[in-house]
């Protein structure tokens, strides 16, 4: 995938993040494609995928992702980004939340995300949880 490319499909997967529609986020993946966040267990294939998307869209119901930038070494896509939003969903702390992270991307031959490597600071993330602050 030439750079040109590659920015326009970052550019839609931010949007794809953005919409609260989680099967969105899923469909830039290989049908049995994977995310891993973090120390995880990773979700495999598009139905989970989906789940674990949606499950920072009900938590963060005005969730916001920007992306930062993306690095290309070779074979090796680094998409960084800025997630924003208010933790009001079910159980939520009504904390804001502002954390940056990336995701190391591996494509398959049909140019659909087969392996995403998440990853972002966790203790950084849980303390903004639980602080109870407010947007800025």
């Amino acid at each position: 995938m030439d750079s040109i490319a590659l920015n326009q499909m970052a550019t839609r997967y931010t949007a794809a993040w953005c919409s609260q529609r989680a099967a969105s986020v899923a469909s830039f993946y290989a049908e049995q494609g994977s995310l891993k966040i973090n120390d995880g267990e990773p979700a495999i294939g598009r139905p989970a995928i989906t789940n674990s998307a949606q499950s920072f869209m009900s938590a963060f119901p005005d969730l916001v992702v920007k992306m930062d930038r993306l690095v290309a070494n070779g074979a090796k896509i680094e998409y960084h980004w800025t997630l924003t939003g208010t933790n009001t969903g079910t159980s939520g702390t009504g904390s804001f939340v502002r954390i940056s992270g990336f995701e190391e991307w591996r494509f398959g031959p049909d140019e659909l995300i087969a392996e995403s490597l998440g990853h972002f600071d966790a203790t950084d993330y849980q303390r903004q949880l639980n602080a109870g602050g407010l947007q800025p």
